[in-house]
């Protein structure tokens, strides 16, 4: 795309190499003037003059007299100091504080650097001595910050190609019939859902449940990935919320697992609405497969899940809940649900 309304003009001039140093001494040498030299090698006098001013050094005759030459290579070895002393010079002494604070809120919560930015400019912590998200990650690129290899993700690639894949089973209403404003993410109560497993075995899994707007999520263990395993664990979920379990819960998202076979039978005479996606497309329920990202940073695939203890899963669920968000203006999403259930409260 091209840019029309550029701030940044074209630059008309260029920095001199060791060759054209090379010239300027051999015509200085030979009685050329200032702008002679400077017609000849292509450049503004005042160049010319700077780097004679800058690469002659005093030199002591045979006869104790004194007289000044120009060197180039003092001239390539002053410039060459100049420019790894120029440009904006680091923040980290000035900052040194927040540094600390973000190594400890990286190492020991987990948290990424934009949340560590975020949250302390939220909470007004360190005022101005402190570095942006951006810059953050130059410190830690740059090795001053020792955090590099605990960064649980830097990129995301992508190399599964694209399958199309045919009669695959639907077991309730499609995502198609669900409300508009779920989309918009404006109003409470609607979840998305699935299950977590260690390997394709018959071993236990985590069945997640993610907000849309709070990005509230509950982790459970159950006893197999099939429909009677989720079925109990969700009637241990209507339990738990009483009376305000169809206010919390309006609707729920899940994939066309068969596990979720029972679901609409289990939640739907509770007035919560179950949709379910197109098949193969995980997308439509991308806020619930971010965050099972984030539990394989501690439940990493291949370990059973009934080796977890329980006090795994709740540390895990209590440090997504208590995570900084951007997206949340870096409140967390404990924050932002508790808000809500005050407001169904009142």
């Amino acid at each position: 795309m091209a840019i029309t309304n550029s701030t940044i003009g074209a630059r008309h001039f260029k920095h001199l190499t060791a060759y054209d140093r090379g010239k300027i001494a051999a015509l200085h040498a030979a009685g050329k003037t200032q702008q002679e030299i400077a017609d000849y090698v292509g450049c503004h006098k005042s160049t010319i003059s700077r780097e004679l001013r800058r690469g002659t050094v005093p030199q002591r005759k045979s006869n104790e007299k004194i007289v000044h030459v120009y060197f180039p290579d003092t001239g390539q070895l002053l410039y060459e100091r100049n420019r790894k002393a120029c440009g904006r010079k680091l923040k980290l002494d000035d900052a040194i504080e927040f540094i600390k604070y973000a190594e400890t809120q990286i190492l020991d919560k987990k948290w990424s650097p934009d949340a560590v930015c975020g949250r302390a400019k939220r909470e007004g912590k360190f005022k101005d001595k402190m570095v942006c998200t951006k810059t953050l990650y130059n410190y830690i690129d740059l090795g001053l910050i020792g955090v590099n290899i605990d960064l649980p993700m830097k990129i995301t690639l992508n190399t599964k190609k694209k399958r199309n894949r045919k009669n695959k089973k639907i077991l309730g209403r499609s995502i198609d019939e669900r409300p508009i404003e779920v989309n918009e993410r404006q109003e409470f109560g609607h979840w998305e859902i699935d299950t977590v497993i260690s390997k394709k075995t018959k071993d236990q899994a985590l069945l997640t449940l993610t907000e849309r707007k709070t990005r509230k999520e509950i982790i459970l263990r159950v006893t197999a990935k099939d429909s009677l395993s989720v079925s109990e664990v969700i009637s241990q979920l209507k339990v738990s919320y009483g009376n305000r379990f169809s206010k919390v819960f309006k609707t729920i998202t899940a994939d066309n697992g068969s596990e979720f076979a029972d679901l609409g039978l289990s939640v739907e005479k509770d007035l919560t609405e179950v949709y379910f996606t197109h098949p193969y497309t995980s997308c439509e329920r991308g806020t619930n497969e971010r965050h099972n990202g984030l539990i394989r940073r501690f439940i990493p695939k291949g370990r059973p899940i009934s080796s977890v203890a329980d006090e795994t899963i709740t540390y895990v669920e209590n440090w997504r809940n208590h995570l900084p968000r951007k997206i949340l203006n870096y409140r967390t999403p404990e924050e932002c649900f508790q808000i809500e259930l005050a407001g169904l409260a009142s």
